[in-house]
């Protein structure tokens, strides 16, 4: 396959074939990690019954635990768990516990960018979502979203400034130098942006492109070269640019008014955090990262939250939503997907509601009640 084609990310495969087995890496990781984890494997479970797919899970250890264990974020043997499987699907890394590390150390710095380098996942998506029964949650006026909103953000996830050279710190007279390179190459820009368009062809073909043109180099080359692919392979998806301290103001004014936002790594990974916010929680909001061809890493938006670790508490959507992802778009099962996906808007509809999207008149409940209550959904 060309290194600008991915129809994975651009599309939901539609063709009716499923895999008999699928193997999964499943990284818990830190955190509520492992407690989300474990409420979604029974979904998984009950959706390969349902659909004739036989799921084989090989856990291993990554992030905090890891580096206790082993002394390393992304230990040799995970990183071959991984190469074996089909799929990963992660959970969080990171807390209080390793922050005084030296950075390039620490479990997200040393365990998902190696990751993401290492199966090329280049395209990150993230839908915001914000249910209807949920508008209470979201930060944003009722009125303003009556029925919710929907946006899908892509985010360029393996270039930038996360990953350009040089990097790092010197002694200099007076103190230190820090220096972070953000450099972006046309290949780069254009596969993500092909994939995205493709993704706003199918919902209400229109793309916005988020960028600060009017200061940086690399959004200059970005903006050139989306409206090069707009015009000559998707004329009919309408095409937007916005500065992305205008993106981060009108995400919380009007979200509706965006359908897919496109953006470069940086820029994706806090707006995809805002995004999430402003749907109500982090922890209905799944993400995925993929590579050429089915491979994948699918987790959770939300971070590990040691606040709540253990209590029993944390909410699961958004671990079990990445398995319904992982479903679409490395094995090719777009029933399955689909039918957890009903089973959580079912569940939120028939009132079910974790600590961090409660409200009174609903039916408060803990992790493993609000998987179960999905689970029962399944169908």
């Amino acid at each position: 396959m060309s290194t600008d084609t991915l129809p994975s990310a651009a599309a939901a495969p539609t063709a009716p074939v499923s895999p008999r087995t699928a193997r999964i890496a499943v990284l818990a990781g830190d955190g509520i990690g492992p407690e989300v984890m474990e409420a979604t494997l029974p979904v998984l479970d009950k959706v390969g019954e349902l659909f004739g797919i036989q799921f084989e899970y090989e856990h291993a250890l990554v992030g905090g635990i890891a580096i206790d264990t082993s002394g390393e974020a992304l230990p040799p043997k995970t990183l071959e768990t991984c190469r074996r499987a089909d799929a990963i699907l992660f959970g969080s890394v990171g807390g209080p516990k390793w922050e005084s590390l030296p950075p390039p150390q620490q479990p997200e710095r040393a365990a998902l960018l190696p990751l993401r380098k290492a199966f090329g996942l280049y395209a990150n998506l993230r839908p915001a979502v914000c249910h209807p029964e949920l508008v209470h949650a979201s930060p944003i006026k009722s009125e303003l979203i009556p029925n919710g909103f929907d946006v899908l953000i892509f985010r360029e996830l393996t270039g930038g400034i996360y990953f350009g050279q040089p990097k790092g710190t010197t002694a200099i007279e007076g103190g230190e130098r820090a220096v972070d390179t953000l450099i972006y190459e046309t290949p780069e820009i254009t596969r993500v942006t092909r994939a995205a368009f493709r993704a706003a062809r199918l919902r209400a073909s229109k793309l916005t492109l988020v960028d600060k043109a009017n200061v940086l180099e690399s959004s200059l080359l970005w903006r050139k070269t989306v409206k090069a692919i707009q015009a000559q392979e998707f004329p009919d998806v309408a095409l937007n640019f916005i500065y992305v301290d205008n993106a981060a103001m009108q995400l919380l004014k009007n979200p509706c008014q965006f359908d897919v936002m496109l953006c470069e790594n940086m820029f994706g990974d806090i707006l995809s955090d805002e995004a999430a916010a402003v749907a109500g929680s982090l922890g209905l909001l799944p993400s995925a990262s993929l590579a050429e061809g089915t491979f994948g890493l699918y987790e959770p938006s939300g971070g590990t939250a040691p606040d709540i670790a253990g209590k029993g508490i944390a909410n699961p959507i958004a671990q079990i939503l990445s398995a319904a992802l992982m479903l679409r778009y490395s094995f090719n099962a777009e029933p399955a997907a689909k039918a957890i996906e009903a089973a959580v808007r079912a569940a939120i509809a028939d009132g079910f509601r974790t600590a961090d999207i409660y409200t009174p008149g609903t039916n408060k409940v803990g992790t493993k009640e609000m998987a179960a209550a999905i689970l029962a959904r399944v169908k």
